[in-house]
């Protein structure tokens, strides 16, 4: 295959339910394969970003934290950025801040000012120098804005156990609407300068979320990374190249497949170096044959009415398209949910139907044993 640019645009703290009602990302559809069933390893930045960049869950990795960016193994677990620039493609990153990704493998590695700066102007004036240097490239744009304004908003305002903040559940859906609604400018107008400068014609293109955002769904999580729900767990990803057909991927797969399947898209082989990956490749589904759906494994650390989240995990979910279960470690309880009857997860059936339980359990154990 000729060298390919590889672009990924990572709207941070995006939902999956407002992509899908979104005019904006749905144009996205029309020219791009849509995994409209992707679960992130973590619901939290950090630890979600290094396992898609890495291919591989942050309990073998390291990073399965708000604290752990600097335990990440880099010399066991090669990042996507690593091979990429092996592959001869210029690396360059902009995000706010330089510990949500593994830095190894980038030539330029730029922090912005999530508070002040323009990231509509920044990455459309970086994409065309990135465009006028004549070299492939990877790029990866990281729009923050949304978790900026959480975290100006919501975090800095309530703690998990607000009441204020639960007993107005309009005003927290119409916070959150305007904070995506913002993404949706952002994004139109970079697809427009992709679609301007001709890069759809020769990259391998993913918009993509991180995890999500709770507006108030649950008692104890006024944002993310305190459980394992759907809200947070459930993202989007849109993979575009001009030799993809489009179509609607509703499987189940996981965030860390999306580095194996650049991979093998690239005819890139894995090094065998480095530690096997979790993560599998979706090139089979996109050509349209079926594989069978793998287990989605997730952990965070719940900080209760702590301002600062645990440096260990204490909450970790096993979950199929169908079936879902929680391990609360913090009080050695276990929940249980039919994701199809219960899309809301409103009804623990713990205990209930205990050869799914039982199933289930075995696979979580298998994959926190896994080192």
């Amino acid at each position: 295959m000729n060298k390919q640019n590889v672009i990924i645009i990572l709207i941070d703290g995006g939902r999956l339910d407002r992509a899908q009602n979104s005019e904006v990302f749905n144009s996205l559809k029309n020219h791009s394969i849509f995994f409209s069933n992707s679960i992130t390893y973590g619901p939290h930045t950090i630890a979600a970003m290094h396992a898609i960049f890495s291919g591989c869950y942050g309990n073998r990795t390291g990073t399965n934290s708000y604290w752990s960016t600097y335990n990440f193994q880099k010399n066991k677990f090669k990042t996507l950025t690593e091979y990429l620039s092996q592959f001869g493609l210029t690396t360059y990153a902009d995000l706010h801040s330089e510990i949500v990704i593994p830095k190894q493998g980038f030539d330029e590695f730029q922090i912005y000012n999530e508070n002040t700066e323009d990231l509509v102007s920044r990455h459309c004036n970086l994409l065309e120098s990135m465009c006028n240097n004549k070299k492939n490239f990877f790029l990866y744009l990281h729009y923050s804005k949304i978790h900026t304004g959480i975290r100006d908003e919501v975090l800095k305002k309530y703690t998990n156990f607000s009441e204020e903040y639960y007993q107005d559940p309009e005003k927290n859906v119409k916070r959150y609407d305007k904070f995506f609604k913002e993404s949706e400018i952002y994004l139109k107008k970079i697809i427009e300068k992709i679609q301007l400068l001709n890069l759809d014609k020769n990259s391998l293109i993913l918009v993509m979320s991180d995890h999500g955002v709770s507006i108030g769904e649950k008692m104890g999580e006024v944002a993310y990374g305190a459980f394992c729900y759907d809200y947070t767990l459930k993202t989007f990803g849109y993979l575009s190249h001009p030799d993809i057909n489009s179509t609607e991927i509703s499987q189940q797969i996981r965030t860390i497949d999306f580095m194996p399947t650049i991979l093998d898209y690239l005819q890139i082989d894995l090094d065998k170096n480095y530690e096997n990956l979790d993560g599998e490749s979706l090139l089979p589904l996109i050509n349209g044959n079926s594989i069978p759906e793998k287990i989605a494994f997730s952990e965070t650390g719940n900080p209760f009415d702590e301002k600062k989240p645990p440096k260990e995990p204490n909450t970790r979910s096993i979950r199929t398209s169908k079936w879902k279960l929680i391990l609360n470690e913090y009080n050695d309880t276990r929940e249980l949910y039919d994701l199809e009857n219960d899309p809301d997860e409103s009804d623990n059936l713990i205990g209930k139907i205990p050869n799914i339980e039982e199933e289930l359990w075995n696979q979580l154990l298998y994959i926190t044993n896994k080192k």
